[in-house]
Parts: C-alpha cells; structure tokens; sequence
C-alpha cells in the first residue's frame, strides 16, 4: 500500500486569454473560434509527491502558479495535462472566504461547509461548539457573513476546515491573516494535526512560517518547478530566483577570497578615478558585503563579515566619520556604528580609497538585510554623502530557530545527587549529567 496523500505528475495548466474583451453573449457566438488569443500556462509539467503526515509547502512569486497547483489538487480546477491523486478526506482553505455564501449567517455557513465536506447535520452538529469557539465569533454566529471584516472571515473559514479533522489539509495564504493571537492558534492546531499524522499542503510568502512548520518544500517560477528541497535550502533558492528576476538580493560583484576560520577579504583596490561629482568633498562610490567563502551568495548564522566602503576624494579630507547602518526588510534596524563612536577615527581621505568595518560574528537568522552608509564630518554637521539602501547582504539559516537573532545556547543537565541515606541501586538509575563536571544539589 502506497504511502503518498498526493501525486502530482506532469501537471500542466494552460488558460486561454483573448484579445478582445467586453464582448456580448451574440457577438462571442458569432465570432466562435475566430476570437484571437494567446494560451497562458499557469502551470508547465509540474510534478511532485507528497507522503502521508508530511506538511509540504509551495514558494513563490505572484503568479508563479501557486494557488492554481493547489485549486488543481482541490480539484475546483481541471489540470489541461497530467495527474493529480489524493488519498483520504480532503479539506481545502483556498482563499479568503472560500464557499461561503454572502447572504447566509455564520452558521448557517458552518453547514454548508460541512455538507460540501461530506458530512450530515449530526455530525456538523457535534463540531458546531468547536467550529464557533475557535472562531471567536458567538457573538456574530448569526449575522450574514457580507458584513463579516476579513479577519472574521478568516476565523471561520479556518476554523471549518480544522474541526472537521481532514487527513488532508490545503491551505493557500491564511495563515497570515487575522491578528497576531489568532495566527499562533492556528499555528498551535497545525501542530497538532501534524502530532496526529494529518497531510498538509501550505501555500505562503512567509518564509518564516515555512521554516518552521514543513517538511520539505517546492518552488515555483512561472509555472516551472525550479527545486524541491528542505525549507531553508527552499527559501534560499526563491530569493536566488527572484534575483534572476532583476530583483539585485546581493551584489553581484563582491570580492570575497578565502573562508573561515581566518578570512581574508580583498584589498581596498587600486582603481582609476570613478566618474563622479568632482564638485563633492567626498564621494561613496560603491559599498560591497564581503562573504568569507568565496563561493557563498549568502551568510550563515555567526559566520564574519566586512562591509567595505570605497569613496573617492578629489582633495584631501581630514575631518571624516564614516558610519553604516542595518535594516532588516520592514524598516527595523538591526545595528549601526560609526568611526568616532568606536574611536577608531579616520586621520585622512584622499583619492581613491575604502574603509572597511570587520564583522568576526554576524548573529542573524534567516533574512535579507539593507545597507545605509553615511560620509559625515566628525562632528556629524557636514554630510559629504550617504548611500541608502541600495545594497544589502544575505543570511540563510539552514535549521528551524524561530526569530532574528542567532543565539547559541548549550544544553547543561542538571542532575540530582544521591544523599547519604539513599540505597546506592536507586542512585544507579539516575540520569547521567550531559557535563561530568557540572552538578547541583536538589
């Protein structure tokens, strides 16, 4: 017997898009097979398998065919080509408000759902009380859904779905929506049905949230599968897609030379006088994130990092700070220093030259970073010039911690240490201490 929920094989999608739109019923009829068009395939010999008890997830971009590979496994569409196979009950929440029906209230809504699903008003009625109180909504159970808020909507669409317990689960964005306590419910029952060996099938842009609940993971580029792989190996190869999409992730142009332990990064080079503003005191000519594996497109967690900053000064300068700021993708900044805060000061610029700051340790997750550099008097009441968030580097982490920051914690057990009056067989079945050397009394 089989052990895969899903088989996907060769699965290709092709819609048709006319030319020639807001045409009549008449004139459709009249101009049948001669309207012009083009056959847009949303999804292009696609296959994948998905084992029983895996959570699967499906990356990237809009338009990427991420929402039509799972309507074509739901089955609310047909596949133009190929096969798509499910084995056991089968529970799809596709997008917001998914078969509900505007006019009808709540629970009237709930039954529906439930019936679509397979089940009878008894059986609905014994996950009724569940559906509701997960959903948080007995106070608006019997108001039409229309003048439901989308978080509402939200709630009770996934509610449904989970509370009729599918041993397969699709899911295609929800997860993100709705208030952040309602999100760590939903995540906390998707740990669940995952404890009980249920199949789920997740669609999402949250790279965090892959990272942390799937098993392996697919991506998707324009209908072609471009890789299967574990989630942050997954992850990486999204960004590295999208950057081949002319979305720049890193500077394509860093020099980077030997890797850990002792990096050495490259010279400040010796470069003929860039075109710039010669009117300026200071130009920032190029900033570069310098990797210590010279092969690597990206940081791992902890591993070292010089940010070097090349300028060219028509004159000499003596009175400089330089100093650089990072930014995660939502605005927050992650660290910033300067040249006169470290006490490090720069004596003199003149011509073509770099100041590099050296990182030993990078202490991120998983994430793209923004650069900001600043060329300022020491005093900071002159700016030369500053470089805004046009670079950025790059850490992928490849295992599951949650957050930013890249901790090390270690495990010290702590055991207990017989007293004089215990039988010493009963001391023999304690725990032996993770450190020898590490003890404590209880």
């Amino acid at each position: 017997m089989t052990d895969l929920a899903i088989e996907v094989a060769n699965v290709t999608k092709s819609f048709k898009v006319y030319q020639e739109g807001g045409q009549s019923a008449k004139e459709r009829l009249i101009r049948a097979g001669r309207n012009p068009h083009i056959v847009f395939k949303a999804l292009d010999d696609v296959s994948f398998e998905v084992k029983q008890g895996e959570t699967f997830a499906i990356l990237g971009h809009n338009g990427s065919g991420k929402s039509t590979m799972l309507k074509c496994i739901a089955g609310t569409l047909r596949p133009t080509t190929g096969r798509v196979v499910t084995r056991g009950r089968l529970a799809a929440l596709l997008e917001l408000g998914a078969g509900f029906h505007p006019d009808l209230t709540g629970r009237e809504n709930i039954y529906l759902n439930g019936s679509i699903l397979g089940f009878s008003k008894a059986q609905i009625d014994v996950i009724f009380d569940d559906v509701v109180e997960f959903a948080e909504l007995s106070d608006f159970i019997d108001q039409q859904v229309k003048h439901y808020s989308s978080g509402m909507y939200a709630r009770l669409g996934f509610s449904v779905a989970i509370n009729v317990e599918p041993e397969i689960l699709l899911v295609d964005e929800v997860l993100s929506v709705g208030d952040e306590s309602f999100q760590r419910k939903c995540i906390d029952r998707v740990r669940q049905l995952q404890a009980d060996g249920r199949t789920i099938l997740l669609v999402s842009h949250a790279a965090e949230l892959v990272r942390q609940i799937a098993d392996r993971a697919a991506v998707l580029d324009h209908g072609h599968l471009v890789d299967i792989a574990e989630p942050g190996e997954a992850i990486r190869t999204l960004r590295e897609t999208l950057a081949r999409r002319g979305i720049a992730l890193l500077a394509e142009d860093e020099d980077v030379t030997e890797p850990p332990p002792a990096p050495k990064y490259a010279d400040p080079p010796s470069l003929t006088v860039p075109v710039v503003n010669v009117d300026k005191e200071l130009t920032i000519t190029k900033v570069v994130a310098e990797y210590p594996d010279p092969e690597a497109k990206f940081l791992l967690p902890n591993q070292p990092m010089r940010l070097r900053i090349d300028y060219f000064a028509p004159q000499r300068v003596t009175d400089i700070c330089m100093a650089f700021e990072f930014q995660d993708l939502h605005g927050n900044v992650i660290f910033g220093d300067d040249t006169q805060t470290m006490e490090q000061p720069i004596h003199a610029c003149d011509g073509v030259g770099a100041v590099c700051f050296d990182l030993p340790r990078v202490p991120l997750l998983d994430g793209a970073y923004l650069i900001s550099v600043t060329a300022t008097t020491r005093n900071g009441g002159q700016v030369y010039d500053r470089r805004d968030l046009q670079d950025r580097f790059e850490v992928m982490q490849p295992g599951r911690q949650r957050g930013s920051v890249a901790l090390e914690p270690k495990v010290v057990h702590f055991f207990h240490e017989p007293s004089a009056g215990e039988d010493a067989a009963g001391a023999e079945g304690t725990d032996a201490p993770a450190d020898p050397g590490v003890t404590a009394s209880s």
